[in-house]
Order: structure tokens, then C-alpha cells, then sequence
């Protein structure tokens, strides 16, 4: 895996961990990789426990890439915090809860399957999935966790 890959995705959990934790969670990211979420929080007033996963880009598009089981993946206290680094200095956080992605992520795919790509050849099936939120609909939706 490209070392690249790894920090830009370290970066966007331990900004999410900070952030959580500055807004009232007690963060655990856990050292070794687990494979449906990068931390688990638990709010310090109401108890509530919350899974988060974390998923980051650098690039100026807000656009996430996901794979399949995001889409079988999914509960009421499970949450996808989506990172725009914009650099080090300013980093936007979209929250999503897990249902609205599955049901997102799977309708796209559908539409995607049905429409014809170049020269009007079908798409092919493949486990790569796309989130996006150009339209700011998720950004700093914090309060979506309590």
C-alpha cells in the first residue's frame, strides 16, 4: 500500500478523534486495523456509544471512495465522518449516518450500472463506490452523534 495513502488516512482519524473529543466524546482509535470502523467514541454527558468510520481526501473534489459492504454495513449508532484535508490548517469533516450512505452508495451504483459508459458499453459490476457531498448537505453535521 502506498505510504501516501496510509498517512493521508491517518491524518483524517486523528483529526476525526480530536474533533470528537473536543466536542465531548472519549476516543479510542484502536492500534491495530479494524475492519469495519477506525474509532470508537462514547459521549461523556449521555453514555451513547458511537462506531465511526473514517475515510480521507486531499484532493479538492468531495468525493470519497468506498468499497461494497458500505452498503451492508450500516446502524444506528454506526457514522462515516468523510475528511477534506484543504491542508493541515483547515480540515472539513461531512457526517454521515451509516444508513443514509448504504442507501446512497447503492442507489448510485445502481444508476451508474444502468448507464451506458464509452461507446455506449455497459458498465461492468465492481466493488469500488463513490460518496460525494459537492453540495455541503453533510458538512459539520456534528450533532447528528448526540
Amino acid at each position: 500500500m502506498d505510504n501516501n495513502l496510509i498517512s493521508t488516512g491517518n491524518c483524517g482519524e486523528y483529526f476525526v478523534a480530536a474533533e470528537l473529543e473536543r466536542r465531548g466524546f472519549t476516543v479510542a482509535v484502536p492500534m491495530s486495523n479494524v475492519e469495519n470502523f477506525d474509532i470508537l467514541a462514547i459521549n461523556r454527558s449521555t453514555h451513547k456509544q458511537i462506531a465511526v468510520q473514517v475515510k480521507t481526501t486531499k484532493d479538492q473534489k468531495k468525493e470519497w471512495v468506498l468499497n461494497k459492504k458500505c452498503e451492508e454495513f450500516f446502524g444506528d449508532n454506526i457514522f462515516y465522518v468523510f475528511v477534506a484535508l484543504r491542508g493541515l490548517n483547515n480540515p472539513e469533516f461531512h457526517i454521515v449516518p451509516s444508513q443514509t450512505i448504504a442507501e446512497t452508495v447503492a442507489l448510485a451504483h445502481k444508476t451508474w450500472l444502468s448507464t451506458p459508459g464509452r461507446n455506449g458499453v455497459a458498465h461492468k459490476d465492481n466493488p469500488v463506490r463513490k460518496f460525494e457531498d459537492t453540495e455541503n448537505k453533510y458538512l459539520d453535521n456534528w450533532q447528528i452523534l448526540y
